[in-house]
């Protein structure tokens, strides 16, 4: 299987998802780790994957999504970006909104 169609099983089968380096209880990141709280403090349930563990997976999530920088988070299949956007949604309320509305199920 090739990277591109293992990322998207993974956004497809997670209705949320973020790729970090590192994992949710041991972020390597600054940027990672920032996210992981973004989440937790909004109590969602959310599935990770670590880039630092498969090089493969590193680049191609920046192809898959065309976005140059990680962490990326993915919710109902879309991608909506990074550490810093996460941040912006997150205090005003949009990143709360889009966690609490589910979409095709």
């Amino acid at each position: 299987m090739d990277t591109n169609q293992r990322i998207k099983d993974k956004v497809e089968a997670n209705r949320v998802v973020l790729f970090m380096k590192g994992n949710r209880d041991f972020p390597q990141c600054g940027f990672s780790g920032r996210a992981i709280q973004i989440l937790q403090a909004l109590g969602t349930e959310f599935d990770t994957a670590d880039v630092l563990t498969d090089d493969e997976i590193r680049q191609g999530i920046k192809d898959y999504s065309n976005w140059p920088t990680i962490p990326q988070l993915y919710i109902d299949g879309e991608f909506v970006g990074g550490s810093d956007i996460m941040m912006e949604m997150y205090q005003n309320g949009e990143l709360k909104t889009k966690l609490d509305t589910k979409t095709g199920s």
